[in-house]
């Protein structure tokens, strides 16, 4: 008879051992590994700010990445109605969102800037916040951006805003569905677009009645319908009705003065391509209880007071995603290795990593350049007419980038950037939302037209931005001459305003980087960006490119 053989031990099964992998990158400092942030919050004012914004950074890298992967696997739950069969329309949010909430709010990303009215460069702080909150979580930077930018259209009414206010730019987050007014915190929505307008919100058909009085800061009844209503959970929205005066803006409460749940009905959450753990909304408004804000008639310039702020973060949160998917692929190529030696030795690699580090590191100085200028403009009507026309450029052009970064980010990691685990399918999925949300890349470039042709200051404001850089870079000031005859040349300016714009994006860009006073990294830009020594793809930059030093720069 045949003996069994022994049993197989255990290790017989082991097929391989685990090498050649990189560690897992967070935990980790977003803001101390990262050299252009901190010496572009310096150089725009905000170098007061430094401590509060590392203290921020060390969290966004560590307990707020765990959160983040938590609050996007688990989407929001519509709850229309309670056991009993109440109408509750309440959104259900996973405990990591709530606190994503907690943390943004209590470290300013929503109010940095309003809790310091009086110091130059708060906004500056507050956008470098944002900055870091993006990285680690994108949905929930939603009502926080929201909240930060009501604000300004807020002011316009001095009542309301005498009540709302201090609750709005609170450090306080209370996820609760009460009443606003029970809360020491208050969180604020938008309700622009319906189904027949899109972008042309003066196609908008929702009507608005008065309750009693008519006129700024009386209550009025709403009757319509919005397409997207943004973080249904907020304490209140503002939204635009129709009155006999034409499209007017509202603070329209979750609930109404009476305490009871205002008439705002949510019709279902939309299934988004990304923005997971966020949500956003269609909703009936069955006769909705809410305050005319600013003038009768005027509603579109009022909630564009807004807008003004969220096309910010747009910018910034796009420069974000480029700047956590650039970490992603410098920190896998350092710590893997192919043909022999690590990826990030690799000349094509290092081409690669390079010119991602350029067009991260140029999109996050155009965005705090703007932050500056907003913080300003209430003292500064040229840095105020520069806002207005930089923030067209800055969300058309860095949210035109930020795709095929973060696409060209996954191809680093190879088939591991395309699961979930590596972060970057959750980014890449983000990453178009940007460039739609607040008005798409057509809308930005009218606004662009529209400034230039309005207020002649942006023009001057625009080309006052290259007084102390021209002769430095012959690329740039070929660009600038380039760009003075396409505006001068008004036949067909609509149609071709999109490469316009993009050259204006990249000439700004350019002598950013210039006056920030690094020449390795402002002549490569000005040689591949503008001087046209650059191919279609990221990673084409020439052989006299400072590679290493850029990558070293990058993530240190």
């Amino acid at each position: 008879m045949a003996t069994l053989p022994d049993h197989p031990r255990s290790s017989d099964f082991a097929t391989h051992a685990v090498t050649n992998q990189p560690t897992p990158l967070a935990p980790y400092d977003l803001f101390a590994s990262d050299l252009p942030l901190r010496q572009a919050l310096a150089r725009e004012g905000g170098a007061w700010a430094a401590p509060e914004v590392a203290a921020f950074g060390r969290i966004a890298g560590g307990e707020m990445m765990a959160l983040g992967v938590l609050a996007n696997e688990n989407k929001p739950k519509f709850k229309p109605f309670d056991r009993y069969g109440h109408r509750i329309d309440e959104v259900e949010f996973h405990p990591a969102y709530h606190r994503l909430m907690t943390l943004g709010t209590q470290h300013g990303v929503s109010n940095f800037n309003w809790r310091h009215p009086d110091r130059i460069g708060a906004n500056v702080a507050r956008a470098a916040l944002f900055y870091l909150h993006y990285q680690a979580e994108q949905g929930s930077c939603c009502p926080l951006t929201m909240t930060y930018a009501s604000v300004a259209s807020l002011r316009l009414s001095p009542t309301l805003a005498q009540s709302w206010l201090p609750r709005v730019t609170s450090g306080s987050y209370d996820g609760s569905a009460i009443p606003a007014w029970q809360k020491q915190g208050n969180t604020i929505g938008m309700g622009m677009t319906e189904k027949q307008g899109g972008s042309d919100v003066r196609a908008n058909t929702t009507r608005a009645y008065p309750v009693g009085a008519a006129g700024p800061d009386q209550l009025y009844e709403l009757t319509g319908h919005k397409w997207f209503m943004s973080a249904p959970m907020c304490d209140a929205f503002l939204v635009l009705g129709r009155t006999d005066a034409g499209i007017s803006c509202f603070l329209t409460p979750k609930f109404a003065p009476d305490g009871a749940l205002n008439a705002i009905r949510i019709q279902r959450l939309k299934e988004k391509l990304g923005d997971h753990s966020n949500a956003s909304s269609e909703v009936e408004l069955q006769g909705a209880l809410g305050w005319m804000l600013g003038e009768d008639g005027r509603g579109i310039n009022t909630i564009l007071e807004m807008v003004a702020l969220t096309r910010q973060d747009c910018a910034l949160g796009s420069a974000a995603l480029m700047r956590q998917a650039l970490a992603q692929a410098i920190h896998h190529a350092r710590g893997r290795a192919a043909f022999g030696k690590p990826l990030v030795q690799q000349p094509l690699m290092q081409n690669v990593l390079a010119d991602l580090a350029l067009e991260s590191e140029a999109a996050m100085a155009l965005s705090l350049r703007l932050a500056r200028a907003i913080d300003a403009s209430q003292r500064d009507p040229g840095e105020a007419a520069f806002a207005r026309l930089a923030t067209a450029i800055g969300k058309y052009w860095i949210c035109k980038r930020c795709a095929p970064f973060v696409n060209e980010a996954q191809e680093c990691l190879g088939g591991a950037g395309y699961v979930e685990d590596s972060t970057l399918p959750r980014l890449y999925r983000q990453a178009p939302l940007n460039s739609i949300w607040e008005g798409s890349g057509n809308i930005q470039c009218l606004d662009v037209l529209r400034c230039l042709a309005r207020e002649p200051l942006s023009r001057d404001a625009f080309f006052a931005e290259f007084r102390d850089v021209q002769g430095h870079q012959p690329a740039l000031d070929a660009a600038l001459k380039e760009i003075v005859a396409a505006l001068a040349d008004t036949a067909a300016i609509e149609m071709r305003s999109r490469y316009i714009v993009e050259r204006m994006a990249l000439a700004l860009q350019a002598a950013l980087l210039i006056k920030a006073g690094d020449a390795q990294v402002s002549d490569a830009f000005c040689r591949s960006r503008l001087a046209g020594a650059h191919g279609m793809a990221f990673g084409t930059l020439t052989r006299d490119a400072p590679l290493g030093y850029l990558i070293e720069r990058a993530l240190n």
